[in-house]
């Protein structure tokens, strides 16, 4: 028998692959998380801010939704905010150093076989193994 967290993800891993595919099909753009927020950020995405307005409030929203029908799962996540604000910080800035994130990337940039989204995949996925190493087995901390 499966275990329900393997259901979960992988049904989670059907639903945001149909995404970026419809999002594909339909706009001709990649589904870029940081990209579309980027594009509220700084002004770029002027053109389209009704549909960047929407995949936000729907990335935000229906796992709000979802948590208040079901019970939301444990994390691990800190209540510390400052911890919150700069991680989301260092996100942020990593994601505009890499052009991309791991929906542009990850998701969009490896089903189109493109070169520069596997590297960079490769190199996010590494530096989490890194960082998760240093923090276990280096600092103690996890």
């Amino acid at each position: 028998m499966i275990p329900a967290d393997w259901i979960f993800g992988l049904l989670g891993g059907l639903m945001i692959g149909a995404a970026a595919a419809m999002f594909l099909l339909v706009n001709g753009r990649i589904m870029g998380a940081s990209g579309i927020l980027g594009g509220v950020v700084d002004g770029s995405g002027r053109g389209n801010l009704d549909e960047r307005f929407a995949f936000l409030a729907g990335l935000v929203g229906v796992p709000a939704v979802v948590a208040l029908v079901w019970q939301a799962p444990q994390t691990n996540l800190t209540t510390d905010p400052l911890l919150l604000v700069v991680a989301g910080l260092l996100v942020g800035l990593g994601t505009r150093m890499g052009s991309g994130c791991t929906s542009g990337h990850g998701v969009c940039g490896i089903s189109r076989f493109s070169k520069r989204g596997i590297v960079a995949t490769l190199v996010y996925l590494a530096a989490g193994v890194i960082a998760m190493a240093v923090a276990r087995h280096g600092l103690g901390v996890i």
